[in-house]
């Protein structure tokens, strides 16, 4: 999955750093906060949090090989928050008043965070 991409997309991540120094090339992973292993208090969802938990160590350790190799290119994974989507309707009631999002909404913001990213975001 997600490290057979970042491999595909190296070559255009590199080419992307030497033709436009305005951007920073990014591998963005999609990730949850349920992948945290420090923030896990409640348990569960074992399939879930751990392939989350396992796509952001990827994107720490691919961050450092890509610093190594070209300081211009970086990756990040993001937590959209928490969208009405179909997965998570069975656990929308526990969600807090105010914090479950549109999917438009969750784009926008991740879109925002990713055209504001820098150098020392990388990871």
């Amino acid at each position: 999955g997600p490290a057979l991409v970042g491999r595909a997309f190296w070559p255009l991540l590199q080419e992307s750093a030497k033709a436009d120094g305005r951007v920073l090339p990014t591998m963005v992973n999609i990730s949850a906060r349920v992948g945290s292993i420090e923030d896990n208090g409640l348990g569960g969802w074992y399939s879930y949090r751990s392939s989350k938990s396992a796509l952001n160590q990827l994107t720490k350790t691919m961050s450092l090989e890509f610093a190594r190799k070209n300081p211009r290119v970086a990756a990040v994974a993001l937590h959209p928050g928490t969208n009405d989507t179909d997965l998570s309707k069975p656990f929308q009631r526990n969600v807090p008043e105010g914090k479950l999002f549109t999917k438009e909404f969750g784009v926008r913001r991740m879109l925002e965070v990713i055209d504001s990213l820098r150098e020392q975001d990388n990871g």
